[in-house]
């Protein structure tokens, strides 16, 4: 049991990590953010400080260890944001990005994060 709370903890503070360092330059876009989100991806600004803030939030949310039904949706929220992340990059350009497989890691450390949080602690 020690072992799935380290590892829990591990997989998550990771992914975590990833949405808010993700997130962040968003929520009040730079140049960079605007050049890729608005100009690249067809994203209206509002949307990138939206989705920014959202992915903050939900960053913060999987790290609090109580509010079970807060730590599920912000779950859900991030797999949605990194699904519609490799598909905005996928269909802008009409053909299939090799590079945006990167998404499929932080997705894989997600899944692994959510995981052990329901085999560790909700199932108690």
């Amino acid at each position: 049991m020690k072992r799935n709370t380290i590892l829990y903890w591990i997989t998550t503070v990771l992914f975590a990590g990833f949405m808010a360092w993700s997130g962040i330059p968003g929520i009040k876009p730079d140049e960079r953010s605007i050049q890729f989100m608005h100009d690249g991806l067809g994203f209206p600004i509002y949307f990138i400080q939206f989705i920014s803030v959202a992915k903050v939030v939900g960053a913060i949310a999987i790290l609090i260890p109580a509010f079970n039904k807060v730590k599920e949706w912000a779950y859900a929220g991030l797999f949605f944001d990194l699904i519609g992340a490799f598909y905005s990059l996928n269909a802008v350009g009409g053909k299939f990005e090799p590079g945006s497989t990167f998404i499929f890691l932080p997705l894989l450390i997600g899944a692994v994060s959510y995981y052990l949080w329901k085999k560790t602690y909700v199932a108690r």
